[in-house]
């Protein structure tokens, strides 16, 4: 696989994505994505209303995320056939009404329902993320992923910080109120300073459109060997952050649920690494950047099983292991989308469901995992995985990216 393969773009042709409008879309991805996010520290005050038992509120997440995976398969294709400026328009104003119906939510079966329309509307940051590619030149695509990417990186990562904030103000229905007026506000600048969609639209109904994504994993090696990657990483990410939890809060260290969260700050690197990433992208060095992320986090595994003896090991080991995989992630879309112009929406979804099954692996495995033998366990089962991930990429990097032309 070539990382220095150039785009069909045409070569010195003037990018539509100027740098204010890439800033902007990766603040409104930022917020997107953030939706999903907000829950996790709010879950004892909602059982707490809704009446529901500490071990089942969980569903709550469970419920954001699989609105989420939805989103990814049904809605995400449409990028390819609909204006994208007027898709993230209609999603980001569905995501003001989705977000205040769980801030009106009467009873816990209405939460859930809203709770999974607001992860199926989050998916306009991935839609974003498409848009800026298909804006950007082929020379400057990996530093406008790489901008966006951060974007969604430092969404996520304020998300628990914020709504805990907020929450424990003004209780947890504002955390939503303000997210969705936020949103509005959004929407009304992004209408207003993005330009409409690059490039052709295909010629597909929707159903299939919906079909051609098998075709694209059938036909594109690229996206087949990129998403693989990202499930292995990812798997391992959500391998490291599941029972990180658990270990903390129990002795010696018996941190609080807040104290814990600010462990999240400490991937602000990934977002730093995206960035980076990105321009070496740019410049020939895709294949280079991914090794090199591998790399640091399959070593990020050592200072991580330093602990309980060691917490600032697990912090190194957070902050080294999110700039490996943000830096890999974004050298992974930017190689994907190379191939197929076209279809950058569907690329978008096909490599993001990849993405979403490893994240949903991870938390069973690890959690069994921890159950069983205690963190020691945990760290060899990360390790093994983010040692698969890169034995994977060394097998497989000289295989060539260009794929034969058939996916409208």
């Amino acid at each position: 696989m070539d990382g220095r393969l150039t785009a069909s773009a045409t070569p010195g042709a003037a990018s539509a994505l100027s740098r204010g409008t890439g800033l902007l879309l990766a603040i409104a991805s930022g917020l997107a994505v953030a939706n999903v996010y907000y829950a996790p520290p709010l879950l004892d005050v909602m059982a707490n209303e809704f009446g529901m038992r500490r071990a089942t509120v969980g569903i709550v997440v469970t419920a954001t995320q699989v609105g989420y995976g939805l989103g990814l398969l049904l809605v995400v294709p449409l990028g390819d056939l609909l204006d994208r400026r007027r898709l993230i328009g209609v999603q980001s104003l569905l995501s003001v009404l989705a977000l205040i119906a769980v801030a009106v939510a009467p009873t816990s079966n209405w939460l859930l329902v809203a709770m999974a329309a607001v992860g199926v509307l989050a998916v306009a940051a991935q839609v974003m993320l498409a848009h800026a590619a298909g804006l950007a030149t082929a020379g400057d695509r990996g530093r406008a992923v790489g901008v966006v990417t951060s974007g969604i990186v430092i969404g996520i990562l304020l998300a628990r910080t914020v709504a805990g904030a907020l929450g424990d103000v003004a209780g947890w229905r504002s955390v939503y109120l303000a997210a969705a007026a936020a949103t509005l506000v959004m929407a009304g600048l992004l209408y207003r300073a993005l330009p409409r969609s690059a490039g052709h639209r295909a010629q597909l109904s929707y159903r299939r459109l919906i079909g051609s994504l098998v075709r694209l994993f059938a036909e594109v090696s690229a996206l087949r060997v990129r998403a693989f990657i990202a499930l292995l990483m990812f798997l391992a990410m959500t391998v490291l952050l599941t029972p990180m939890v658990l270990q903390l809060s129990a002795p010696p260290y018996s941190l609080s649920t807040t104290q814990i969260g600010l462990f999240g700050l400490a991937g602000v690197a990934g977002a730093i690494g995206a960035a980076h990433a990105g321009r070496l992208s740019d410049r020939g060095r895709a294949q280079r950047v991914t090794g090199v992320g591998l790399v640091v986090m399959l070593a990020a595994w050592i200072p991580a099983a330093l602990l309980p003896q060691s917490l600032w090991g697990l912090i190194l080991a957070v902050i080294a292991f999110d700039f490996g995989l943000q830096s890999v992630h974004v050298a992974n879309q930017n190689l994907v989308y190379r191939t197929r112009p076209t279809a950058q929406s569907r690329l978008t979804a096909a490599y993001m469901l990849c993405y979403a099954i490893g994240s949903a692996i991870g938390p069973i495995a690890s959690t069994l995992v921890y159950g069983t033998v205690g963190w020691p366990g945990v760290c060899a089962l990360g390790a093994t995985v983010s040692l698969t991930s890169l034995l994977f990429w060394a097998s497989t990097r000289r295989l060539p990216l260009q794929s034969p032309e058939g996916t409208p």
